[in-house]
């Protein structure tokens, strides 16, 4: 992958630091994680020009990693980087879970109520499917996020349905607020259960390699439209590029301190520049 996509993965993540810091709030372990996914999703694999009436769409269903979300769309050019200072704050558009009321651009629907993107992500996939639009729509979920069961009744509906025009990708860092996705409640083989489903089941071993992301979702793409939906499992680390977030729960949605923020920055050095 291209230096100009590895220096934006670390400033990606000094912007979700800086958010997460400035308001002593948010979630920044399944952001860090999910970096390098929303760095080769938005410049690589989406067709996603604001101007074009037949687009891929994005539904960020796991939305309490909005710090990345806003990141990404930011540097894509959807909003002014500077306004990421705001985050979390009074009448600020980039609230803590992502809404679109205040018409914020690239945000398609309020999400952070888990469990529902990809209901949603199926009716606009069967809306594009009626107006004979051949673009796609694209879901992160995350996997402690399936223990919800209204994503059972979307998987078995998709399959039901030959709802082709779909790539759901599940952010598998095997953690949650409380633990462990193992210890607080185990979803078990989802490969196999959602091959049992009719899906199409990809999986990317190093969610946190670019190369690999790309690879993985350039064959998600060139896979779709055949009949079935498609899912990727996505291994990532949570908190991953600042050592001491990684591999824990604990930091699922506590900032880093003063101290704390210039180690993680230490580790990320500038690159493109801060907001």
């Amino acid at each position: 992958m291209s230096k100009s996509l590895d220096n934006l993965v670390i400033q990606t993540r000094r912007d979700i630091l800086r958010m997460v810091h400035s308001v002593n709030s948010g979630h920044p372990g399944g952001s860090l994680g999910c970096v390098e996914f929303f760095v080769t999703l938005y410049n690589k694999i989406m067709k996603h020009d604001d101007e074009s009436v037949s687009k891929d769409i994005f539904i960020l269903s796991n939305g309490h990693i909005s710090p990345v979300y806003y990141s990404t769309l930011a540097r894509s050019g959807y909003f002014d980087i500077k306004e990421l200072d705001t985050f979390r704050k009074i009448n600020s558009r980039l609230q803590g879970h992502p809404t679109n009321h205040d018409n914020l651009p690239g945000v398609n629907i309020s999400s952070g109520s888990l469990g529902q993107g990809l209901s949603v992500g199926l009716g606009i996939a069967l809306s594009k499917k009626l107006n004979n639009d051949s673009s796609l729509v694209f879901v992160l979920t995350g996997d402690g996020e399936l223990q919800e069961g209204q994503n059972w009744e979307a998987f078995m509906y998709a399959s039901a349905n030959k709802v082709d025009n779909i790539i759901v990708t599940v952010d598998c860092n095997g953690q949650q607020i409380d633990g462990s996705t193992e210890d607080v409640l185990d979803i078990g083989n989802l490969k196999l259960k959602l091959e049992s489903f009719n899906w199409k089941v990809l999986e990317i071993e190093n969610g946190n390699s670019l190369d690999e992301v790309y690879e993985i979702m350039t064959e998600a793409k060139k896979s779709s439209m055949n009949g079935k939906p498609i899912v990727i499992l996505m291994k990532t680390i949570m908190g991953n590029g600042v050592d001491f977030m990684m591999h824990t729960h604990k930091w699922h949605g506590v900032a880093p301190n003063d101290d704390q923020l210039e180690e993680a920055l230490k580790q990320n050095p500038e690159t493109l520049g801060d907001y």
